[in-house]
């Protein structure tokens, strides 16, 4: 019975392509209103519908309709898959931590990220970490603008699919960034923060992280974290 589910970031947690992945934003913005878009966003932690809807915003540019939106997400990021395949890279201990991970029968692995369904599934392609994570259960950019609301949308999928309910408790987010954290904290998750994106360690803690881990290459200091901290001995008397 799979017991804990163990929700993973992409972009700055398992892989590192952001050159290729932030050059999505402007063209999807140019390709949706015919206008180059002239200021940069914030997208550390950020669902990729909330990083377009301040695009528009501050090129006062009128919102479009989701699905005509994520396609144009999915389309971009396809259009640039040559080049975030040859700039990107998978970082260190992610595969192996994956497949440590997923040898063990009562871990259920998928991922809680800001990315579209759509693009989720062809980063995590690219790079061959697809095969260890149960997409159908995960929790996308496209279920929901905020970050935090997407804890809920990912526990209520797995509950549905393994015939049981993943409580706080059996819940990590695994995530590089301070919002990371907070969607772990709001919406019902223990969070591993990992500090292999633009967050330090400090950060990370500051915002309230249960676990702070330097990077994903001590895959044992990684299932400890999961797993958190064990419940004190009883005494014998």
């Amino acid at each position: 019975m799979k017991r804990l589910l163990v929700l993973w970031d992409i972009d700055g947690t398992l892989i590192d392509g952001d050159r290729a992945c932030a050059a999505v934003y402007p063209r999807a913005f140019e390709r949706l209103t015919g206008r180059p878009a002239l200021h940069r966003v914030a997208t550390a932690g950020r669902t990729e519908p909330d990083i377009m809807a301040e695009l528009f915003a501050r090129h006062g540019a009128g919102e479009v309709e989701p699905e005509l939106l994520n396609a144009e997400l999915a389309t971009q990021l396809d259009a640039l898959a040559a080049e975030l395949r040859a700039v990107g890279r998978v970082l260190p201990g992610a595969v192996e931590t994956l497949r440590a991970l997923g040898a063990e029968r009562e871990v259920a692995q998928s991922v809680l990220t800001g990315n579209v369904r759509a693009n989720a599934a062809r980063k995590l392609g690219l790079f061959g970490l697809a095969e260890f994570m149960d997409l159908a259960v995960g929790a996308y950019g496209d279920d929901g603008r905020e970050r935090a609301a997407l804890v809920p949308v990912a526990r209520r999928r797995a509950a549905a699919a393994y015939g049981h309910g993943f409580d706080a408790a059996a819940t990590v987010l695994i995530g590089d960034t301070p919002r990371d954290v907070h969607a772990g904290r709001v919406g019902g998750a223990r969070v591993v923060a990992v500090a292999s994106g633009g967050s330090s360690a400090a950060e990370l803690r500051e915002a309230g992280a249960d676990a702070v881990l330097a990077d994903l290459r001590d895959t044992a200091a990684v299932i400890r974290a999961v797993r958190g901290p064990r419940p004190a001995a009883r005494g014998s008397g």
